[in-house]
């Protein structure tokens, strides 16, 4: 909706293809294989390439080949006169080692925050609801242009520092923080995640806040500048960091793990 209102649609295939693939390695795969499936009301050439374009770029920052897709022209599925479309995508990937499904994690581990670039494709029903009653997509916002600028700033891809972090380093479990926030660790094991600090809060979701949505809200759908998290023993924080550190990607300590249950984010249980 948000490429829509730009008219901006070359980093939609790159939301799609991070999505994907930030997902396939919490289980320790590398992805080897996409796929992907555009389904839009009419066939327009020029709105379809520059998705395309993004999907490139996302499948050259994984290194991810596209190996098919689809494309279905539906006029009867969506509802308005403008161009609408929905894009998914499906990735397919092969794990050499037993996979990380987060039963090693345990109490102690700590847990690292790999920086995010912006929203990453989650909340933005949120977002718009939020901003769009307050703001225009046109207002200026601190060291991203534009607010529609900073919305679509696509997806950090993290494929090949984690690849080359499971293979060197001893790593107890990874979140994608994606719908839900911090909250859906507990999906990786039932223990308690004490967050004590986070990066500084990203302009955009700043001005989300700002624009009215609760602190406790804001934890429990934004990253709030965290995209990855990663649970390891405390001796292996060094050499995780200097990884994503060698990739261009920040990283810090954000918390720890302990027993219990939950999620705690700066004494905000989530």
């Amino acid at each position: 909706l948000i490429a829509g209102m730009m008219k901006k649609y070359d980093t939609i295939g790159i939301d799609c293809m991070g999505m994907n693939v930030n997902d396939m390695i919490c289980t320790g795969a590398a992805p080897v294989a996409f796929v992907d499936y555009i389904a839009a009301n009419r066939n327009d050439s020029k709105i379809f390439l520059q998705i395309a374009k993004g999907l490139a770029k996302g499948a050259k920052i994984s290194g991810t080949p596209i190996v098919g897709g689809e494309t279905a022209i539906m006029p009867d599925m969506f509802a308005g006169k403008g161009f609408s479309f929905d894009l998914a995508g499906t990735v397919v990937g092969v794990s050499k080692t037993k996979p990380l499904l987060g039963n090693a994690i345990k109490s102690k581990d700590i847990i690292i925050g790999v920086h995010s670039s912006g929203l990453h494709s989650n909340g933005y029903t949120l977002a718009r609801k939020a901003l769009l009653s307050k703001f225009s997509l046109k207002d200026k916002i601190r060291s991203k242009g534009t607010i529609g600028q900073a919305l679509l700033e696509p997806t950090r891809i993290y494929t090949k520092p984690a690849l080359e972090a499971l293979q060197k380093c001893n790593l107890h479990g990874i979140g994608h923080i994606t719908g839900g926030a911090f909250s859906k660790l507990t999906r990786l094991k039932n223990l308690r995640y004490e967050i004590e600090s986070l990066p500084k809060m990203p302009p955009i979701m700043a001005l989300i806040e700002e624009a009215g949505v609760s602190r406790k809200e804001m934890y429990r759908t934004f990253n709030m500048g965290v995209g990855l998290c990663i649970m390891a023993p405390q001796s292996e924080e060094s050499r995780i960091r200097s990884i994503f550190k060698k990739h261009k990607i920040g990283s810090s300590v954000i918390g720890f793990v302990t027993s219990g249950k939950g999620v705690r984010v700066k004494s905000i249980l989530v």
